[in-house]
């Protein structure tokens, strides 16, 4: 879910040439929930192979993100979420409710008949598992994509490598990683992309999109730490904000007022609760120095090997092949250019 901010941010929509010859840090787990939601058959089931594990999230991830590199010349480092926060539990909880219940209507649509109430059901149901993730950091690894493991966040993580000029942009759906200090995230990295929306029961097609938060800051007029705290007030992963106080009413409080701690209402402050140790999460989040994005080459006969076992098309298995081999020898070997 992430931060409320979609009504407060600038963007810029973009076209995929603009990420050409740029590293670009990606949120794996959000990226891989993407494909667990929408790569199903009609009545929502997922993609096995034959000894029934799932593989919807590695086919969807692979096939993009190995067109990205060859077609856009996209260089992708992928960031995978930690030991999620204390103050995150109580949010992934309550995911796991709603997913729980999805589940369940999801079988009931199925035995009505209903395909296309089971495939919405479905997509809220998405799970992703401890197996499915190191499935996909088993695949990206043999696909030489560099894999960094952040300690809680991993947009807070992305966003850090970001600050420290070593990737260009963090790739991810959420707008936590503006709050996190991010100079730069782009929405939407896909070819033809689009975005299925359960409460509307239909498909939104998507074009990226690029945020930068300086520009977005004096759009606003406010400073990051400011820009934190209308986040808390209208809801984050760690808090639930102030019931009835949406983006914009926030904005014009912290505009108002400057900060959450000079705003008059105490029945506000008593509502947000513990709001200055969740802006010292955003501020000074947990991440590691230590990390590396250098590429290397593909294990091809190892990936191969991990495609048939997973039971992907040959078709679609020379496809990646040819994909990255395309891609590597583009690249200068483990070191790459900067991107300006």
């Amino acid at each position: 879910m992430g931060a409320r901010l979609s009504p407060l941010v600038k963007t810029k929509k973009i076209n995929l040439s603009t990420l050409s010859n740029k590293i670009v840090a990606f949120d794996a787990n959000n990226l891989l929930y993407q494909f667990l939601a929408l790569i199903r058959i009609p009545n929502g089931t997922l993609f096995k192979d034959h000894t029934g594990r799932i593989t919807s999230h590695l086919l969807g991830a692979s096939l993009r993100i190995t067109r990205l590199m060859a077609d856009y010349n996209v260089r992708p480092i992928m960031v995978f979420d930690g030991a999620p926060n204390i103050l995150k539990m109580k949010a992934l909880e309550e995911r796991k409710k709603q997913r729980t219940k999805a589940f369940k209507e999801w079988k009931e649509a199925i035995e009505e008949g209903d395909l296309k109430k089971a495939f919405s059901k479905a997509v809220v149901s998405a799970t992703l598992s401890k197996e499915l993730i190191e499935d996909a950091v088993s695949m990206f690894k043999l696909m030489g994509i560099p894999i960094i493991l952040a300690q809680e966040d991993a947009e807070a993580q992305a966003s850090y490598i970001c600050e420290r000029n070593d990737v260009w942009a963090v790739a991810t759906q959420d707008y936590d990683a503006l709050l996190y200090g991010a100079p730069r995230i782009v929405r939407y990295v896909t070819i033809h992309g689009t975005e299925f929306l359960p409460s509307k029961m239909m498909i939104k097609p998507l074009v990226p999109e690029l945020i930068c938060l300086e520009e977005t800051l004096r759009f606003l007029e406010l400073s990051r730490e400011q820009l934190i705290d209308v986040a808390i007030l209208s809801g984050t992963d760690f808090n639930r904000g102030v019931p009835m106080i949406g983006p914009k009413k926030a904005y014009n409080l912290i505009k108002k007022y400057e900060c959450i701690e000079k705003i008059p209402d105490n029945k506000i402050r008593e509502k947000i609760g513990n709001f200055k140790e969740i802006r010292q999460l955003f501020l000074q989040p947990k991440v590691t120095s230590e990390y590396s994005i250098a590429f290397k080459k593909p294990e091809i006969d190892e990936l191969t090997k991990f495609f048939r076992q997973r039971d992907f098309s040959e078709k679609n298995i020379d496809k990646i092949v040819e994909r990255l081999t395309k891609f590597y020898n583009y690249i200068e070997g483990p070191t790459l250019k900067k991107w300006f």
